[in-house]
């Protein structure tokens, strides 16, 4: 497996995995309100780094925002879920940015807290509206 920063030429299938992803894992998301273009929205201004396979067909990808060491978004192409993957883009996404990192997860996606919480995350605090509410969950070695 390779991780390395996203190229343009990725775009297209990356904008398939977060959809894909989201559709399959998002009990709580409406279907028709998730679209290609939701990729392009959520990732302006963010350093985005992909995994991908010997024979380069991408896995996953991990959408950073540096100047705050946060993580974004962590998708991971439904196929290929308990290979490994997630965990080698946090690994790498930690690896570029300063700690304490940061991210925030949806309170209902249990799996994905159960993730970050087996690779060493913490919850700092829950937040949000009713029925919209998030984990803001962070990652410090030195602490």
């Amino acid at each position: 497996m390779n991780i390395r920063a996203a190229i343009q030429a990725d775009y297209a299938e990356l904008r398939n995995i977060y959809l894909e992803s989201r559709r399959a894992r998002f009990h709580w998301a409406k279907p028709e309100e998730l679209s290609l273009q939701d990729f392009d929205a959520d990732t302006v201004d963010e350093h985005i780094i992909v995994a991908e396979n010997e024979d380069g067909q991408l896995l996953g990808f991990a959408s950073l925002y540096l100047p705050d060491n946060f993580i974004h978004l962590l998708f991971i192409h439904p196929g290929f879920i308990g290979g490994g993957t997630g965990s080698r883009l946090l690994d790498a996404s930690i690896s570029l940015m300063q700690q304490p990192v940061r991210l925030k997860c949806v309170s209902d996606n249990h799996k994905a807290i159960g993730f970050y919480e087996r690779q060493g995350w913490k919850k700092v605090i829950e937040e949000g509206a009713a029925g919209a509410k998030y984990w803001v969950m962070e990652y410090d070695t030195n602490s």
